[in-house]
Order: C-alpha cells, then sequence, then structure tokens
C-alpha cells in the first residue's frame, strides 16, 4: 500500500523529491491543527518545520508512523504522546549547524558595529550635510568596537557552538564554553562554569535546547552577573531568555546590545517592544534560511521520515 506523507509546509525539492519517490505527498500549506486533522486521519508519515505536533495532533492520525521535525530540536512536539502512541520522532541535528553559525558571526558583528541604529539613522535622515558621515557617525555615538582580542562565551557547545567557536576563533576571540554534557572542549575553547562564562565574556551566544533546566536560563540574575556593556546573541530558543529583563538591562546599560532570532509565540506581536528596542536586532527565524541548509535539513528529513515508514 502506498503511504500517504502530509506536509504542514514545503520543505525544499531536494526533499520533496525522495518522499514522492516513496509514497503519495500532501502539502497542506498550513499549521492549523483543526484545518490539518482531516489529513492526519489518512497520513502515515508527518513531516513539520518548527509548528507544533501536540498530542491531540498525533491522537487524530491513526495510521501515523513517524514525525519528522525539519530542523533542530524537538520540543515543541510532543514526544510523550508520541512514545505513548508508538510514534517515531526524527530530526535533521547538524544539517544547519554551519548555516546558523554563520549567522551568529554576522549577529555579533551587527551589535558589535552598531549596524541595526546605524542603518536606521541613515535611512532616518538624520545625518544632515554640516559634517562628513564619519564624524557624524561618531557624534552621534555609533562607534562600534572590534570582535578581534574580545572574549566570546558559548553557553552550549553541540554541532553549531563548535562552529561558531572556530568561526570566532578566526576573528582573533578567545572563546570560552560552558556545557554540561562536554568534558572534552573543542579546540581552542576553555570549559568554564556558566557565572564564569558570563563574567569573563564580551558576547555571550545561546547554543541549548528548550528544556526545564534551560527555561528561564538567562534572566535578571544571569544578565547581572554579565560584563557590562556585554552582547547576547539569542538562535536557541526564545523561552531561554526571560525577554523583560534583557530590555532592562538594555535600558541601564548593562546590556549595550541583543540579536534574537526566536520568539515565542511565532510570529511576535508586531507591537512587541523588543522588535523596536534601538539595542536589538530582531531578525524572523532566519539563521538556518540558506538554500545550502535548506537542502540539507529536506534531504535529512526526507531520509529519516523514509527510514521509520516501511
Amino acid at each position: 500500500m502506498t503511504p500517504t506523507i502530509l506536509l504542514t509546509e514545503p520543505i525544499a525539492e531536494a526533499g520533496l523529491a525522495l518522499l514522492r519517490a516513496a509514497g503519495r505527498v500532501h502539502v497542506a500549506g498550513t499549521t492549523d491543527p483543526v484545518a490539518l486533522r482531516p489529513l492526519l486521519a489518512e497520513a502515515d508519515a508527518l513531516v513539520v518545520r518548527s509548528s507544533p505536533v501536540t498530542a491531540e495532533m498525533l491522537e487524530s492520525a491513526p495510521r501515523l508512523k513517524v514525525v519528522g521535525r525539519h530542523g533542530a530540536g524537538l520540543d515543541r512536539i510532543d514526544l510523550a504522546a508520541a512514545g505513548r502512541l508508538g510514534i517515531r520522532v526524527v530530526g535533521t541535528p547538524g544539517a544547519n549547524a554551519e548555516s546558523v553559525a554563520e549567522f551568529v558571526i554576522l549577529a555579533a558583528l551587527a551589535l558589535a558595529r552598531q549596524a541595526p541604529r546605524a542603518t536606521a539613522s541613515l535611512s532616518g535622515g538624520l545625518f544632515g550635510p554640516e559634517r562628513s558621515l564619519p564624524a557624524a557617525v561618531v557624534a552621534a555615538g555609533l562607534t562600534g568596537t572590534m570582535l578581534d582580542g574580545r572574549t566570546l562565551g558559548l553557553v552550549g557547545l553541540g554541532a553549531i557552538g563548535r562552529g561558531v567557536a572556530s568561526r570566532a576563533r578566526g576573528l582573533g576571540m578567545t572563546v570560552v564554553g560552558h556545557d554540561i554534557a562536554v568534558t572534552e572542549p573543542p579546540d581552542g575553547v576553555r570549559l568554564v562554569s556558566l557565572d564564569e562564562l558570563l563574567g569573563e565574556s564580551d558576547v555571550v551566544s545561546l547554543h541549548v535546547p528548550r528544556t526545564e533546566r534551560t527555561t528561564g536560563l538567562i534572566g535578571a540574575a544571569a544578565l547581572g552577573r554579565m560584563r557590562p556593556g556585554s552582547l547576547l546573541v539569542n538562535t536557541a530558543r526564545a523561552e531561554i531568555v526571560d525577554t523583560p529583563a534583557v530590555l532592562a538591562a538594555l535600558d541601564s546599560g548593562r546590556l549595550r546590545g541583543y540579536a534574537v532570532d526566536v520568539y515565542q509565540p511565532e510570529p511576535p506581536d508586531p507591537r512587541d517592544p523588543l522588535l523596536h528596542h534601538p539595542q536589538v536586532f530582531a531578525t524572523p527565524h532566519m539563521a538556518a534560511m540558506t538554500g545550502d541548509a535548506l537542502d540539507a535539513m529536506a534531504v535529512a528529513v526526507a531520509r529519516g521520515v523514509l527510514e521509520h515508514l516501511h
């Protein structure tokens, strides 16, 4: 019997081709659980991007054998319900690591050089003709800092964290890391406690999954231990960071900048003050959005699904 493979949203053609060769592929074009219910009733496999997969969704899919997550992390899938129902869950660990690692360096550089504020000032007509642009940048307080010679702290040393470390070392940064699961650090990374990392780092970048332990990990207390004027980058999960505490730290000067690519909920409310703070570099969950990573994730999720479908 030819299996039915349901995708909530499209994935790259490289992955779709593999799925089409093995079964009937239906792309729903929606993540709405109500709209998906009749489609789930006929599905042997489900592929999602970053939208939740609830117990109710799984229970409405009597034929479902496997759920594929197109991306890193399975925290939005009810793994307990999947286990109870005998449904396998697969992800694409590492497939987007290099893309995200590059983006972290982009975000750190953008914050260090005050690029978001500078571009907003330029497009807003805040630089007059009475002085040169370089002099106007200095007068506006938009002077940046180099990353060379600064310290990067990586909270989490998985594939993405290791990729960031190698790139940061190429920029001349000292790299420290904290990961409770790592006993042998990557080359050039010194393992430290979280408190030591926060106190030593000029840039802190988060690379841990959302768990009970990591939810709210970077709150007022952690921010208070960070070096004054430091930068924070979050491409991991929104729940790891206490957003109101971050905004307060930006306003007080404890933090000089915050780069964020993940939100709860997604998309965020357009009125969210986080999106409008002059020291925030806010991007729409795009760290993994390169053609290279999208192809790699699509192929990885297709292969993972097909492995458990037959």
